[in-house]
């Protein structure tokens, strides 16, 4: 019996270095399923709240096209993504068409921006924000942050804001996506009060032989803005803002194969080193949009000159994979995107996958 006490030491010291082991190992699951009735669920981001839950938004589709009727549905976790609540509307559907595209983006000032894009037609796609001062428990009336009339298009998990203060919400702009798809430039909407009001940059990113589409952008360590465009040349695009996002360099290749798929980049503030997740498909173009697969990722060690090392998220041949949002909390990164199965019709059958992964995963090699 006097070894007791000594035998139970040892037990808490083996179920403490067990969940330790299992919190460094990745963990995934399919956060918004589909069903017969909402086809689709893509498009999401994330947000810790200042309790530790995480606050999930998407697009919940009625039907399975990019104008089928849909609103920004949402979900909470208090466990890390382990589990999840019950599904809400966040933001019900205001517009013709629908509405879609969702980011979240948690303020130095610590309120909560909500963005949504409110769709009504091929010429008609408008960016709106709202804002919570209390941990997403309410929301300020919209505020619609496209001045310019059109079709904008702002993807899932995009606005920044930069050590100046200034919010960049990037855009890609075309007139009407149904006439004039191929004329899509990139620039940025940006807003000095906190959302309350935005203007349209001077400058636009424009391509030649592909439209300029799906910018993300992050804030490089010089003050520079680096913007990454989805193309159909092969590959993905860059380009530099020196003076806030008001003007664009002429784009460069990144020596990075690409379908025309958007990418996602944004730093790890761990480590302070970029880290971008694409799909790195060697058909490039040829793969088309069904060619979603693999999800790659890789850091940048020097402000997005190399990266390294490249690792597979996910490589079902299959499937489809985009859309990603990125939050990191504590030693994790917590992505969302979609999974389509190649097979079934244009984005029937589309879920949200969660996936929550250390952040030393992205540096280990392979």
């Amino acid at each position: 019996m006097r070894f007791f006490p000594f035998v139970i030491l040892i037990s808490f010291i083996h179920i403490g270095f067990a969940a330790e082991q299992t919190a460094e190992k990745p963990f995934r699951s399919m956060v918004c399923p589909p069903s017969q009735d909402n086809p689709r669920n893509s498009e999401g981001d994330i947000v810790e709240l200042k309790d530790g839950t995480l606050l999930l938004a998407w697009s919940r589709f009625a039907g399975s096209a990019d104008h089928a009727t849909a609103f920004a549905a949402a979900k909470k976790s208090h466990d890390g993504g382990k589990t999840w609540g019950d599904e809400f509307v966040l933001q019900e559907n205001t517009g013709k068409q629908n509405v879609m595209s969702v980011s979240f983006l948690r303020l130095r000032s610590d309120a909560i921006l909500f963005f949504y894009l409110q769709k009504n037609g091929p010429d008609d796609l408008r960016l709106f924000v709202r804002r919570s001062n209390d941990e997403a428990a309410t929301w300020s009336a919209p505020v619609q942050a496209s001045t310019q009339a059109g079709y904008n298009i702002m993807n899932n998990a995009r606005a920044i804001q930069l050590s100046s203060g200034r919010i960049l919400a990037p855009i890609a702009f075309t007139p009407d996506i149904s006439k004039d798809y191929n004329k899509q430039v990139c620039f940025c909407y940006y807003s000095g009060d906190e959302g309350k009001t935005w203007e349209k940059g001077k400058g636009e990113a424009v391509l030649e032989g592909s439209p300029a589409m799906e910018p993300g952008v992050v804030e490089l360590k010089d003050g520079a803005i680096l913007m990454i465009i989805r193309t159909s040349l092969d590959r993905i695009y860059r380009s530099l803002s020196r003076d806030g996002g008001e003007t664009w360099s002429e784009p460069q290749a990144m020596d990075l194969t690409a379908p025309a798929s958007p990418s996602t980049i944004t730093r790890i503030p761990q480590t302070g080193d970029l880290l971008l997740v694409w799909n790195n498909n060697p058909l490039g173009d040829k793969a088309g949009w069904r060619g979603r697969s693999p999800l790659t990722a890789a850091v940048s060690r020097d402000e997005g000159q190399t990266w390294e090392p490249v690792k597979n998220i996910e490589d079902d041949p299959d499937s489809s994979y985009a859309y990603t949002s990125l939050t990191f909390v504590k030693s994790r990164a917590l992505l969302t995107y979609y999974h389509w199965r190649k097979g079934e019709p244009n984005f029937q059958m589309t879920g949200l996958v969660f996936h929550s992964m250390p952040v030393k995963w992205f540096y280990e090699e392979k």
